[in-house]
């Protein structure tokens, strides 16, 4: 098993060289890995799987080139993305992973999230997490409209920024006494996760904790061969 991990991808219409840069790395990998995971918040925005829009058709369309006759892949939501359904899902040929989920990788007991569930501190985070996450807003917001949608995903994407920009770098990181009684239970090998924006491989007595980074200037990738992890960056051109 040669798998690669990704996250916080954020593609939207209004990024271009994101979407440019997903499809190299589609390309790429497609003869490199054996199995794609994607952690979360590929992109910014997704209010259902019946916006079919013309960008959502090219990421489609990348995605089905990608998993024919290619790599096994999966998707896991993140906080941008978490009503991508199994309609789309299956219209590309992914499987949607519950948050969090165990595999074994190469003998090694890996666990794999967004991660977001581990920011504690923000209060405020978990508890609009919580909301939107609930099969009742989730159904409410699906019947309406695609504009209304639209509009209520923005603004809450606007207020998401203006919360996150008055708050300190440590309100919106994981908890570390969080994660610490997260692996303590769970005794993985490996903590693969996303989500905070800041990629590192922490390590520690518990377990190896590896945080994949959010593709901006950089894309980062997470490549696993045996028991021999890589994590990667590579500079994405506007």
């Amino acid at each position: 098993m040669k798998p690669r991990f990704i996250s916080d991808i954020h593609l939207s219409k209004d990024n271009p060289h994101l979407t440019s840069a997903f499809k190299t790395f589609l390309n790429e990998s497609k003869e490199t890995c054996t199995h794609l995971f994607i952690l979360g918040d590929l992109f910014e925005i997704w209010i259902g799987d019946d916006d079919d829009s013309s960008f959502h058709q090219e990421i489609k369309k990348a995605l089905i080139e990608f998993t024919t006759s290619g790599p096994e892949a999966f998707l896991m939501h993140g906080n941008r993305d978490f009503l991508i359904g199994e309609g789309f899902a299956n219209e590309v040929g992914i499987s949607i992973l519950p948050d969090p989920y165990t595999i074994d990788i190469n003998g090694l007991k890996t666990i794999l999230s967004h991660g977001d569930f581990l920011c504690t501190d923000d209060n405020d985070y978990i508890d609009f997490r919580n909301k939107v996450r609930s099969k009742e807003w989730q159904k409410d917001f699906l019947s309406k409209s695609i504009n209304e949608r639209n509009e209520i995903a923005n603004s809450l994407r606007s207020e998401s920024k203006n919360a996150t920009s008055r708050k300190s770098l440590d309100i919106t990181d994981v908890n570390i006494e969080s994660v610490n009684n997260f692996l303590e239970e769970n005794e993985p090998d490996l903590f693969i996760h996303g989500h905070t924006h800041r990629p590192q491989v922490h390590n520690s007595d518990l377990s190896k904790r590896i945080v994949l980074g959010d593709w901006n200037s950089h894309g980062w990738y997470l490549s696993i061969d045996g028991i021999n992890h890589s994590l990667e960056k590579f500079v994405i051109s506007k």
